[in-house]
């Protein structure tokens, strides 16, 4: 200011609160606040009087100043760019503000958001379905089971029948099955043929880690059940939910349990005849809370068994329904070959032999297809890229021609099918069987031609190497369980008698977690006992045939050598006595008939027949 005053500066820039001045040739940086720094000012007027102004601003003193004195005085004032520098500056208030705001909501929002996820956190994962398709054609081998639940379908559609003599549906009916059977089908066909919606949950999804949320699913679940009754609320695989209480390690008060507590409760709470029927579905029934099962609520029982020959042919029929399948497949021999198989299974051979058809670029499937889908379900694929030593394939083909051949040799046998050595999933080779029946008795000496086909393989191996190999442990786990059976279950040793050992529940542990053998270190010394005499005749048996047709299965393991695989014309004959030259002949000559190409008219009938 004084150097202002005495006329040293030469030159002032300003930018906003930071001023550059010259005095004497140098710059000098001041800060001062440019709206209240003020400088005094006085001049020399005309007379040589000195008039003081008073207080000025710095532009305004500089701007006096330079009228005031000679033009060599003057002071050079430059403004840098301080319209811009206040310009970024209410920007910068400006978006500090817009942040602010934009914080502020974004945490109410954030809060509120909890409290939205943390409700529809306890919401129920049930799944709403309208005007379902599936109808009970759709569901085959199952003939029985449907007419236990058509009087459900008619109860949806017309209640007044039942409730004017008085009558009850059941409130829940639970469908117990092994896996693949089609109970889920079937509770859709249900849900299809009554035209009323369709609620579906996973039993696993009302289980979660925070105590109280399965309750509240439960609660949700039947809320809106009651919003569009008409219903039905299907729970699969509810043995996730629904074991019995007190089963585990854990304290009796878990969140499963509370979970299944307020099911219980919801279940028995609804009135008499309000349009919701409740069904579940489960292959473990042994498993669930006894109060799950009582009247009232799964007051009534469907048991979903596997198909028999006719179901499986039925299965078969209903998903080739939008496949091209060739005239020469036949459904009932298929059925025939896939004893034991589910629903499930039968559809997935149908998709495996699909998916073969595509890949060899035909638009027919053929019975050959089926078939190999059929191995693959129950085999695995076919591994024809491991490399099998010479030493290893003979050792293997000899091993499933022990199968084959005890198989073949007894009257109540099953019929072999196939045997190959072709690795298949983890197995080098195997022998497939088909019983002639699917008997629901199986007798004493049709468990004993079964062990000692079993036995086969480790009796030939030990016949032709006199040695054994590891490749039979598989056949000793099947055997050894078939004999444990058949002594504590079946009550089929004469030692041990009619007496059932099975295995019995552990008292001070829960039942998931332990079991308690029922008998003493005695009983269980003969039961061992009983159990390698069974299979020590097994193993006799098979071996005393295999030296018998040492000759026959000399014969069959060439052919596997130079073939691979062998079927039942072939294993016919060989047990005839023909030589393994005569049934390579016939092998080849059956194969190249079989591969001949079909003529045109054949082949628009297949065609013609696969799109009808």
């Amino acid at each position: 200011m004084d150097r202002l005053e005495k006329g040293e500066v030469t030159a002032v820039d300003i930018n906003n609160d930071e001023v550059v001045y010259k005095h004497k040739g140098k710059e000098y940086l001041a800060y001062i606040h440019l709206e209240e720094f003020e400088v005094f000012y006085k001049y020399t007027d005309a007379n040589g009087d000195v008039v003081d102004v008073g207080n000025l601003k710095l532009s305004e003193w500089i701007q006096r100043f330079n009228i005031d004195n000679a033009p060599d005085k003057k002071i050079t004032l430059t403004y840098n760019n301080r319209d811009e520098a206040n310009i970024w500056n209410i920007v910068f208030y400006v978006l500090m503000g817009i942040i602010g705001i934009i914080l502020i909501i974004s945490i109410i929002r954030s809060i509120g958001g909890q409290n939205k996820q943390a409700t529809m956190f306890a919401q129920s994962k049930a799944e709403k379905e309208n005007n379902i398709k599936v109808r009970f054609s759709d569901v085959a081998g199952a003939d029985e089971e449907k007419e236990e639940v058509k009087e459900v379908v008619e109860f949806l559609k017309n209640p007044q029948k039942f409730t004017a003599v008085g009558a009850r549906i059941p409130r829940g009916i639970l469908m117990v099955g092994p896996p693949g059977t089609g109970k889920t089908l079937l509770a859709r066909a249900i849900a299809g043929e009554a035209n009323v919606p369709f609620f579906s949950v996973s039993g696993s999804d009302f289980v979660e880690m925070y105590v109280g949320v399965g309750a509240s699913r439960v609660r949700d679940l039947f809320e809106k059940a009651k919003q569009h009754q008409p219903c039905i609320v299907f729970i699969d695989e509810i043995d996730a939910v629904g074991r019995q209480r007190g089963a585990g390690l854990g304290g009796g008060n878990d969140e499963r349990e509370q979970t299944l507590n307020q099911l219980l409760v919801l279940m028995d709470g609804f009135k008499t005849n309000d349009g919701i029927i409740v069904m579940a579905a489960t292959n473990r029934a042994d498993v669930l809370d006894p109060a799950l099962l009582r009247p009232g609520r799964f007051d009534r029982q469907v048991y979903v068994q596997l198909p028999d020959v006719r179901g499986r042919e039925a299965i078969y029929k209903v998903h080739a329904r939008n496949k091209p399948i060739g005239s020469d497949v036949d459904f009932k021999k298929l059925a025939r070959m896939t004893s034991g198989f589910s629903g499930a299974e039968i559809a997935n051979t149908l998709n495996e032999a699909a998916i073969m058809c595509a890949k060899d670029g035909r638009k027919v499937i053929t019975m050959e297809d089926i078939c190999e889908g059929i191995n693959k379900e129950l085999m695995g694929p076919k591994k024809k890229s491991r490399l099998v030593t010479e030493v290893d394939k003979r050792i293997t083909a000899y091993h499933e021609a022990g199968h084959a051949i005890v198989s073949a040799s007894f009257e109540n046998g099953e019929q072999v099918q196939e045997v190959t050595i072709i690795p298949r999933g983890q197995a080098a080779g195997y022998t497939l069987t088909r019983p002639d029946n699917d008997d629901e008795h199986i007798m004493l000496s049709q468990l004993k031609s079964r062990l000692a086909m079993t036995m086969g393989g480790r009796a030939a191996e030990e016949i032709i190497t006199q040695d054994i190999s590891a490749g039979a442990v598989g056949d000793i786990q099947s055997a050894t369980r078939i004999a444990r059976k058949m002594v504590t279950e079946w009550g089929m040793s004469e030692e041990i008698g009619t007496v059932y050992y099975g295995g019995g529940q552990e008292v001070f542990v829960g039942r998931d977690y332990g079991q308690v053998q029922p008998y003493s270190e005695g009983t269980s010394q003969k039961i061992d006992q009983e159990v390698k005499k069974i299979l020590d005749e097994a193993h006799k048996t098979a071996y005393d045939i295999l030296v018998e047709k040492q000759s026959v299965l000399d014969n069959m393991a060439r052919v596997l050598l130079a073939c691979e695989t062998i079927y039942t014309p072939e294993i016919e004959m060989l047990m005839s006595g023909a030589s393994a030259q005569e049934v390579e002949t016939a092998l080849n000559k059956r194969l190249n008939e079989a591969q001949k190409p079909v003529s045109n008219d054949k082949k628009s009938a297949d065609e013609n027949t696969a799109t009808k």
